[in-house]
């Protein structure tokens, strides 16, 4: 609300989404009335803003906040004081730390974590617990990345940078949908020209549709694709021998590895169900050109054999010696915030701080730094094996904090096993619904973005600061904090080892470590900040690691020196092997974990966002038309979905962007928001062998139509804290507006609508329609349509705007039966999410004349903010070419 007695304040801080790490203006203007743009003079972003950060403004409301301690207490969770919650918190770990040792306690964390969170909680569990069972959500989405960094340049490092994509002349997105997942670095290369783009992805993605090349793969096939390329290097002498022969050790076995393949390419396009020539095509742009860079992220990542297709990435970039060179890099591009500072300070259970092992000299090193009584022996378990350990009764107390595993992780239905398990289940978070928190004994406040106060490293090692720009509402507390204030009450004897009088006290103290007796062996290094005060931290600019007193490092590798002890890359020989679990006639299909475009992770900020719930308002399963045609599957309609794990219920939409026997299903809906459509219960929790990260790309699968006999709509004044709707057996789908909530649904009993007082209906119970409203006083405060499933709905978007009216006017009231005043056209699917325009809207400009994005900008002001949606209007563009051409011809 805004508040004119409070000064406006502008603020530069860094977006919380994804691992862009885009710079942000925020202007406060009172109260809590926030509004964002793109910082200008931030490297990541050169003030451009995607769809997700142009609206945090939207999401800075204290709407659906958790703003005290609460406490499980007979059987119903209480409001609790902080000294209580804290007080138990700590008795309760000692207990079961005294009874069963360290490692009867974890902590499940987060790429939302800054990095002064991150490293409290590990200096906690790792330094004075003595338990490394402490690991990231980061696992489920880069581990695969880091696994292959260290084995291949000895230690996590991430060579690229994002002006080495403008310079590159080649550029492939191997399992990376940057178009929606990382729109602004994805921006940064819409201008270039000349510029080669290669999408590898088993999904016709809208950065594929992009591309100059799409090599739409089976699944899981991506190792075979790049060992095919390595031999084509080798076999045309493309390599670079002395690169090979001064900077990389192993290259005798990766050939004699890759010898024992049939390498021919026309083996490779039979393995991976691609033609020769796109093969050919793929291979001689890689061979002939000196600028690559190849990125790769979550697609290539989250498989059983994840860190294989990082390595065989890593090799062919090794090989041609295209590394270490302005636009020539692999290049790992991570998911969150600050996925890589969580890396940075040993939040993985696999590794210590400061990009150490469990090594005894690190062990030993880190110890005296922290001057702590022990030190965890050995890694933890990693995220998969953690909820495991709390499932058999192994780990008795877990925290988890800022994020929400009851629906991001793997088989969820064992996560709530998992949980239901524990003696302790302490939950800090910024929401007071999740999936997660409902399973908590403990809930706490978190500090959410703009109230909290640190740092975040983005992909290309840049670390840039979060800055608090309100006050703390309620009771809540910054995560940094709440650590502390558990490890002093754990013992009077651990006060001074977290005595931190701000963020940047623990900074500092990062920093040190990183410098820590590192003699030049240790790449991440921040002596630069070593002692950084109070006034330096709250002025920090962007700057990039490593970072010591004679400045940063902007490109890692240049002079070919890596992190090994040998200094030499290790070309390391990836086995080919098919998924963790290959379809079957019970399971014939490969489903596939994805991502939209306006939302993220678990919609427990962006659903706050009107504007960010148009373009994906519920969770969709793609399936081929052929597929669909035999199944009896039709566009718009139910499908149950079906695994070894689980079952879902989704309506299908019918595309050739995936293949045929492939299915893709978003992650993001919860039980909030679709109970039956969340992907993540169905998903296989096998793991790569070696990082633990998930194999969300290919889960064996059946889908069969589901049958219903209705469909329709409930709209409601918004409530995002309120209790939900008891729909009893149908199917349902919640998504939040500005002023109402949509509740799409669907089933075969008929819906139960007594309880539902209604001002005026329309029925037609001879045509099975149900058409209801409620107005009270002069606002509209429910709409109800029902119809039978071979009848459609009327559009929704006139109906919710009239919950924004402070009384209707009569045309309106008339016209809430129909669904939409006579003359108001329905603007189809939304496109563009930042102005609210429809495809319908935007197809009919372009049957107007406007042939050209910027046309239809100015025709419709589509794409004119974000320009997140400029994928999809040039497909708008392709299709209505495709349609002249076939009216020409």
């Amino acid at each position: 609300m805004f508040d004119p007695a409070v000064p406006a304040l502008t603020t530069l801080t860094t977006c919380p989404y994804c691992g862009v790490g885009c710079g942000v203006k925020a202007r406060l203007d009172g109260g809590r009335d926030l509004r964002v743009t793109g910082d200008e003079t931030h490297p990541a972003n050169a003030g451009r803003l995607c769809s997700k950060g142009t609206a945090l403004g939207q999401t800075f409301g204290l709407e659906g906040r958790l703003l005290t301690p609460k406490m499980r207490k007979n059987g119903r969770m209480e409001r609790a004081g902080w000294d209580e919650a804290l007080d138990t918190i700590a008795q309760k770990f000692n207990a079961i730390i005294h009874e069963h040792g360290p490692d009867a306690v974890a902590f499940y964390v987060s790429g939302q974590l800054l990095t002064e969170d991150y490293y409290a909680v590990n200096k906690l569990a790792k330094g004075y617990i003595g338990t490394a069972n402490i690991d990231t959500n980061s696992r489920l989405c880069m581990s695969s990345a880091v696994a292959a960094h260290k084995l291949a340049f000895g230690a996590d490092l991430v060579p690229g940078t994002y002006d080495d994509l403008e310079q590159a002349d080649v550029l492939v997105f191997s399992g990376h949908n940057a178009a929606w997942t990382h729109p602004v670095l994805y921006r940064r290369i819409e201008g270039r020209q000349g510029q080669k783009r290669i999408c590898i992805d088993p999904k016709r993605t809208d950065t594929a549709k992009a591309c100059d090349l799409h090599l739409m793969i089976k699944p899981q096939t991506d190792v075979r694709l790049w060992n095919g390329l390595c031999a084509h290097l080798i076999a045309r002498d493309a390599v670079d021998h002395d690169f090979i022969d001064r900077h990389t050790q192993g290259f005798s076995r990766l050939m004699a590895a890759l010898s024992a393949d049939d390498q021919s390419l026309e083996a490779i396009v039979a393995d991976c169900g691609i033609s020769v020539v796109d093969l050919k095509y793929f291979y001689d742009a890689f061979l002939h050109t000196e600028k690559v860079v190849s990125l790769f992220s979550q697609g290539s990542n989250q498989s059983a054999q994840g860190v294989n297709k990082g390595l065989a990435l890593i090799n062919a970039h090794l090989l041609s010696g295209k590394i270490g060179k302005p636009g020539g890099a692999p290049f790992s591009i991570t998911g969150q915030p600050n996925a890589m500072g969580g890396r940075e300070v040993g939040g993985l259970a696999n590794m210590l701080a400061a990009h150490m092992d469990f090594d005894e000299a690190s062990k030993s090193r880190v110890q005296r730094y922290w001057q702590s009584p022990t030190i965890a022996q050995k890694p933890g378990l990693k995220a998969v094996d953690m909820f495991e350990a709390a499932r058999s009764g192994q780990i008795k107390a877990i925290w988890i904090m800022a994020t929400n595993p009851m629906v991001s992780m793997p088989d969820t239905n064992k996560i709530h096993a998992a949980l239901a398990n524990c003696e302790l289940v302490v939950v800090s978070d910024v929401m007071a619904r999740t999936d997660t928190m409902d399973m908590a004994h403990i809930q706490l406040p978190a500090a959410a973005w703009g109230e909290k106060d640190g740092t975040v490293t983005n992909s290309e090692r840049v670390i840039s600061r979060q800055r608090r720009m309100a006050d703390l509402p309620g009771e809540v507390r910054p995560d940094w904090q709440i650590i502390a204030d558990v490890a002093r009450r754990m013992n009077a004897a651990w006060d001074q080892a977290f005595a931190w009088k701000g963020p940047h006290e623990v900074f500092a103290e990062h920093a040190g470590l990183t410098a820590f007796e590192n003699k030049g062996e240790r790449f991440l290094n921040l002596s630069g900040f070593a002692g950084i005060g109070r006034d330096d931290y709250n002025g920090m600019v962007p700057t990039r690691w490593p970072f010591t007193a004679g400045g940063s490092t902007h490109r890692l590798f240049a002079d070919g020196r890596f992190a090994t002890p040998e200094g030499r890359a290790r070309l390391i020989a990836p086995k080919t092997s098919g998924p963790a679990h290959a379809t079957s006639p019970d399971y014939p299909f490969s489903l596939n974990s994805t991502r939209v475009r306006d939302h993220w992770h678990t919609l427990t900020r962006t659903a706050l966002a009107p504007q960010l719930n148009r373009h994906a308002s519920e969770p969709l399963l793609d399936i081929h038309p052929k597929d669909a045609r035999r199944l009896g599957i039709r566009d718009g309609r139910l499908a149950r979905l079906t695994t070894a794990y689980g079952e879902a219920i989704l309506k299908a939409r019918v595309t050739d962007d995936v293949r045929e026997g492939n299915l893709s299903v978003p992650m993001h809906w919860t039980r909030q928001f679709a109970p039956y459509g969340r992907s993540n219960p169905v998903v296989s929790p096998a793991v790569d062998p070696l990082s633990g990260q998930p194999e969300f790309k290919h889960t064996p699968a059946r889908v069969a139509a589901f049958g219903e006999a209705w469909h329709g709509f409930i709209l409601t004044p918004r409530d995002f804290d309120g209790e939900l709707p008891d729909f009893g057996e149908a199917i349902w789908r919640r998504s939040s507006h500005a002023h109402a909530e949509a509740f799409e649904l669907s089933g075969i009993a008929p819906l139960d609508l007594s309880a539902i007082v209604v001002s005026q209906s329309l029925d037609d119970p001879a045509a099975g329609l149900t058409r209801r409203v409620r107005i009270d006083e002069g606002r509209l405060t429910a709409v109800i349509f029902i119809a039978p499933i071979d009848k459609p709905l009327p559009p929704r978007d006139w109906l919710l705007e009239r919950f924004g009216d402070a009384a209707l006017d009569a045309v309106s009231t008339a016209a809430l039966l129909i669904g939409r005043l006579p003359g108001v056209e329905d603007k189809g699917r939304i496109i563009c999410a930042c102005r609210s325009v429809g495809e319908k809207t935007i197809t009919a400009a372009i049957d107007d004349g406007a042939l050209t994005v910027e046309a239809i900008g100015e025709a419709t002001s589509a794409g004119t903010s974000c320009g997140s949606c400029k994928g999809e209007l040039k497909q708008c563009l392709r299709s209505h070419a495709k349609k002249e051409a076939r009216h020409a011809a």
